[in-house]
C-alpha cells in the first residue's frame, strides 16, 4: 500500500479528489440554475454528477491495475527479450508470403517506380 504514496500516486489522488468535488459542485450550480427557470440546465444537473461518479471509476480502475501489475511489463514473459523486432522488409516479405496478390501489386508498384526514373 505504501506505492499509493509517491509522489505520483499522490498527485493522482489529488487529481481525483478535485474533480470530484468540482463536478458536484457543477452539478448543485447547474441545479439552481434550472430551479431558476434555466430549462437546458436540468440535462446538466444530471450530466455533471455523472462525470464524478465516472471521475470514482476510473480512479478505482487505476488502483486496481496497479495492485495487479497490469502495464508495468510484469505480464511479459523472460524470453521475449531474446526476439529481435522484424524490420520493414521482412514485415513486407511476411505480408506477400501470405498474400500473392500483395506481392504481384508490390512488383508492379516496383516496376512503375524503376520506369520512372
Amino acid at each position: 500500500m505504501r506505492r499509493f504514496f509517491t509522489p505520483a500516486w499522490l498527485g493522482i489522488h489529488a487529481i481525483a479528489i478535485t474533480l470530484f468535488g468540482a463536478f458536484l459542485a457543477f452539478g448543485w450550480w447547474q441545479l439552481a440554475r434550472a430551479q431558476g427557470g434555466n430549462a437546458r440546465s436540468w440535462g446538466y444537473t444530471f450530466e455533471w454528477p455523472l462525470f464524478s461518479i465516472f471521475v470514482v471509476v476510473m480512479w478505482v480502475k487505476m488502483i486496481r491495475d496497479e495492485l495487479k501489475g497490469v502495464g508495468t511489463g510484469a505480464e511479459v514473459p523472460e524470453q521475449a527479450e531474446n526476439v529481435r523486432p522484424l524490420s520493414e522488409m521482412e514485415k513486407i516479405k511476411a505480408a506477400e508470403a501470405e498474400n500473392p496478390d500483395l506481392a504481384a501489386y508490390n512488383r508492379y508498384l516496383a516496376r512503375l517506380n524503376s520506369q520512372r526514373r
